[in-house]
């Protein structure tokens, strides 16, 4: 079994709802648990990744059938989705498709916001989390460190990972421009999105006053706190805590408006008309546009903040293909490798075989060296010889291939009469 068998089923935010993605969230404490109960499943090797905007299981297994199966029942105990639905809203890949996959998310070409780098520690994490599990064998091992080298060289090669980053800063200058210093502000963030939480801690860096976090689940919403050294409150409380909020971040992508026009319009009206700066860092987007013709109200989402950021659409467009290049050639490395080590076993085979054959000669032979070593030649291709006089006999369609092939391992060229070894010797009859 190797990585040729790999199998990814997952949800994440290009075929999945917001809603079913809340019922598969994963805890970090409840990981441990999820691989043993893929281990009672059979399965031996496997790794979980969950994060905000994922579910993802990947596997190595002979049976891909089998263990999709054994995949979507743990997404259905856990989730209470029933697995019709989890079918819909589920990808699965298999082989080369689910290589180029891992490796298109250790590079974080996948993710909500190309570029971010979030998902590297996260994949990381969950690494080594199945590695305490021992659910991690060489090949997965292997097949993780060349996602790490394919991911390292998308970030060495590329400005790719400059993106998100120029994006938060530019929220920073533009939440400045509206506001002046930071330190007296407070920032709103709504969601669990991985661009709203790069871009609040990049205001938690810059000094923001106050950062306050909501989510649909409070455990989520808490988590997230704690990262960014904030508070949390109930979701229940949105329309408070947007009267108090200076600058608003909302990442939900559930393809509903979060922040309609009347809920802002109440907001400024708490708030005295004192501006307020939104991001709407949701794809789609949470936040109705008619919330931009509030005079007190600045909302700018992600392709405007990435406007401000970098100029040239063609030049983004250039990195990301750019990047998608060397991802490419990473998974063809990383399958010839595979193919090569492929035929070591049978060379190694060989090797002993031979080894016998040598050492057998030696113990048995007389002080003729001359002899001994004709007889060692004749006796390594005694074997071979005699599969091809068959194949010749039975007219095997397959022979003028084979013959091919051995002059290729050996690097000879036929002369067009029938290979095989010497038949005066005894070694060579049958």
């Amino acid at each position: 079994m190797g990585p040729s068998r790999l199998l990814l089923v997952g949800a994440n935010h290009r075929t999945s709802t917001v809603a079913l993605r809340d019922r598969l969230l994963v805890d970090d404490d409840q990981v441990p648990a999820l691989l043993d109960r893929l281990r009672g499943h059979g399965l031996e090797q496997a790794i979980v990744l969950a994060t905000c905007d994922r579910v993802e299981v990947g596997v190595l297994h002979d049976d891909p059938d089998f263990a999709a199966k054994a995949i979507l029942d743990l997404f259905a105990a856990h989730s209470g989705a029933d697995h019709a639905e989890l079918v819909r809203q589920c990808y699965r890949l298999e082989g080369r498709p689910a290589v180029q996959h891992l490796f298109s998310v250790a590079a974080s070409l996948e993710s909500l916001v190309v570029g971010e780098p979030q998902i590297l520690g996260q994949v990381k994490n969950s690494h080594r989390v199945a590695q305490e599990k021992s659910m991690v064998g060489p090949e997965l091992e292997g097949l993780l460190a060349s996602a790490y080298h394919a991911a390292k060289r998308v970030r060495t090669e590329t400005s790719i990972g400059e993106r998100p980053v120029s994006i938060a800063a530019a929220a920073e200058r533009l939440a400045c421009n509206v506001h002046g210093a930071l330190d007296g502000c407070t920032a709103l963030l709504i969601g669990a999105g991985e661009m709203g939480e790069l871009i609040a801690e990049h205001l938690r860096r810059a000094g923001v006053g106050r950062i306050v976090v909501v989510a649909n689940i409070m455990a989520q919403a808490e988590e997230l706190a704690l990262r960014l050294s904030g508070h949390f409150e109930p979701f229940e409380n949105l329309t408070r805590l947007l009267a108090e909020a200076d600058i608003v971040i909302s990442a939900v992508a559930s393809g509903r408006y979060v922040l309609t026009r009347a809920m802002i319009k109440d907001a400024l009206v708490a708030r005295r008309q004192k501006p307020v700066f939104l991001i709407d860092a949701g794809v789609p987007v949470d936040i109705e546009p008619a919330v931009d013709d509030l005079d007190s109200a600045f909302v700018y989402d992600l392709g405007d903040l990435e406007n401000v950021a970098v100029e040239g659409l063609v030049g983004r467009d250039a990195e990301t293909q750019a990047a998608a290049d060397i991802i490419e050639q990473e998974v063809e490395r990383f399958f010839d490798a595979q193919a090569g080590r492929a035929g070591i076993p049978l060379v190694a085979a060989l090797r002993d075989q031979f080894e016998d054959a040598r050492r057998d000669i030696l113990d048995n032979a007389s002080n003729d060296i001359s002899a001994a070593t004709r007889l060692l030649v004749n006796r390594l291709l005694h074997g071979p010889s005699e599969v091809l006089r068959h194949m010749a006999t039975v007219r095997d369609p397959s022979l003028p291939e084979a013959e091919r092939l051995i002059a290729r391992l050996f690097g000879v060229k036929a002369d067009g009469g029938e290979s095989s070894g010497d038949d005066g010797d005894e070694e060579s009859r049958p």
